[in-house]
């Protein structure tokens, strides 16, 4: 199989079949990413004769595929054309997959009109990864995103009318020092409008290599304290009202916090209530500055 650099995919898709489409990202300029430093491109696309063999090689090895995830930071950046090519591959040779996820960026999905969404859907399209981050305008735009918030609901509504679900991930802490709330509640706004299968929550955590990290220097940015990030957490899921799974499954969390929405708000929002007023800053700081890997 053919793969470049770390392989990177969300927890719930540990029994897909992973395939690689893309390797890096198209965008490339989001202030804290540094997870696709190992590689010596800024992106690439899988030849079709690569995807081929690779999926030749599976098929040898895998009786039943149900779910295929297309790996790279953002394979839906490719044509619907070349999308589609790649969904026939796939069927080809695993009749039995149901559907085909893999990240997206918010504006790999302004690339495509909505008959294409419906194509893609008809193909198997379906259950995509975005990381919108959050809904604060201020934190998109510094953190160099490339999109605001109204470009997320659009387009959102856009794989809404398709047919196509989607998962989000936010980024805790990405607001600042002191905004945390403010930017969980603004993300709640957008987030009530939308339908994500799961909110995968994760905390910011910076790294040297990364140019936030310069920023930090500077003096042109400070980072939400550890127990700030908590609240900021706590203040999302007291104000998201739509039915959605919210989980905080990666590296980055210490705290581990899952449960589906509206039904579990209560116990997560006093449990993380109560874990803010016993734990210790200096402890969960640690964890933070020890973390060598996401």
């Amino acid at each position: 199989m053919h793969f470049d650099g770390t392989i990177w995919r969300p927890p719930y898709e540990a029994g897909s079949l992973l395939l690689q489409a893309t390797a890096g990202c198209t965008h490339h300029r989001c202030k804290f990413c540094t997870l696709y430093e190992d590689l010596s491109f800024r992106f690439r696309m899988s030849p079709l004769a690569e995807v081929q063999a690779d999926l030749d090689e599976a098929a040898r090895y895998s009786l039943a595929v149900g779910r295929v995830f297309l790996t790279g930071a953002n394979p839906f950046v490719l044509t619907a054309g070349k999308l589609g090519t790649l969904a026939r591959e796939i069927h080809q040779r695993f009749p039995a997959v149901q559907s085909i996820g893999c990240f997206a960026r918010v504006t790999d999905v302004t690339r495509k009109t909505p008959e294409d969404l419906a194509q893609l859907r008809e193909l198997g399209y379906d259950g995509l990864t975005l990381g919108v981050e959050t809904g604060d305008d201020a934190a998109l735009a510094f953190m160099r995103k490339g999109y605001t918030a109204a470009d997320v609901l659009e387009q959102c509504q856009k794989l809404d009318a398709a047919g196509i679900s989607y998962h989000f991930f936010y980024l805790t802490g990405i607001s600042g020092a002191g905004r945390g709330e403010a930017g969980a509640r603004a993300s709640a706004r957008l987030f009530n409008q939308l339908h994500p299968r799961t909110i995968g929550a994760s905390m910011l955590t910076i790294f040297e290599t990364s140019e936030l990290y310069q920023e930090i220097q500077l003096g042109s940015w400070r980072e939400a304290g550890e127990i700030e990030k908590l609240a900021e957490l706590k203040a999302l899921i007291e104000h998201l009202t739509i039915p959605t799974r919210i989980a905080t499954d990666g590296a980055s969390n210490l705290v581990q916090v899952r449960g589906e929405l509206p039904r579990d708000r209560a116990r997560l929002a006093e449990g993380l209530g109560r874990l803010m007023a016993a734990v210790d800053e200096d402890v969960l700081r640690s964890y933070r500055t020890n973390l060598r890997h996401l």
